[in-house]
């Protein structure tokens, strides 16, 4: 099986900082990209960073300069170091990576999430 787990959430106020950390088990190896986004009441789940096996990044506007997505491959472990945080940062932040769960390889490529961390700014 494939479990993807998230930690680091929690309430700062806006200027704080939270890094989040993913952390992929099982029988998982990861392809392609492995990243984060969010979803705060009322909006669709939209991507906040993504990065590559080769360690290229690509990162939403709106947190551009703020944000830093970065990884372990040997540890199968995805972070997200957010900065300079805003209110409208708000949201559940979820991890995704793109893998082949090695027990059914048949299956392909496939994505799977994590269960989410609640990430709450205060003004």
């Amino acid at each position: 099986q494939v479990q993807l787990v998230e930690s680091g959430g929690g309430l700062v106020q806006a200027g704080g900082s939270l890094r989040l950390s993913c952390v992929a088990s099982g029988t998982i190896f990861s392809v392609n990209g492995m990243g984060w986004y969010r979803q705060a009441p009322g909006k669709l789940r939209e991507l906040v960073a993504d990065i590559t096996s080769g360690g290229v990044t690509n990162y939403a506007d709106s947190v551009k300069g703020r944000f830093t997505i970065s990884r372990d491959n040997a540890k199968n472990t995805v972070y997200l170091q957010m900065n300079s945080l805003k209110p409208e940062d708000t949201a559940v932040y979820y991890c995704k990576t793109e893998g082949r769960d090695l027990r059914t390889p048949g299956w392909g490529i496939l994505d799977y999430w994590g269960q989410g961390t609640q990430v709450t700014v205060s003004s």
